[in-house]
């Protein structure tokens, strides 16, 4: 499997490369992908002031971020807390596994720009709601039916 926070900032290091410029929908978050590859893809996904994802997986793919621009605020579910807050600014990112449940948000007061690798390729994405400790599946939406 290939290092996915290194392909993130590769791709996320030459913008020139992309096949468009970033866009920004006041709507809801704006991504496109930009390469696919045999083991693994990478997405590029732009973020306004107030907008998130809910709480995900990514149907078994190991992942990672980086951001360009903006801060993301990501909120992880796991066994021993309800939810851990991690911050992530300009440049920082980090990889994470197959069994990741988490929600990325812009609570800054700027647009946020961000590179995601995943491997295998996103099939499905499982989305949650937390009820105290305890995760419940509410959705599974699946690529070219819902992205």
């Amino acid at each position: 499997m290939p290092d996915l926070l290194a392909l993130a900032r590769l791709y996320a290091a030459r913008p020139v490369d992309w096949p468009l410029a970033p866009r920004f929908d006041p709507v809801e978050r704006w991504y496109h992908r930009l390469a696919s590859h045999d083991d693994a893809e990478v997405w590029l996904l732009t973020w306004l002031p107030g907008q998130g994802t809910e709480l995900h997986d990514h149907g078994g793919a190991d992942g990672a971020f980086t951001v360009l621009s903006g801060v993301l605020t990501e909120y992880v579910a796991g066994n021993r807390h309800p939810l851990l807050r991690n911050e992530f600014a300009d440049g920082k990112g980090h990889r994470f596994g197959r069994h990741h449940v988490h929600r990325v948000v812009n609570e800054g007061n700027r647009p946020a720009v961000s590179v995601h690798a995943y491997s295998p390729a996103l099939v499905t994405m499982n989305r949650y709601r937390l009820d105290g400790r305890r995760l419940t599946l509410t959705a599974t939406d699946r690529a070219g039916a819902t992205w």
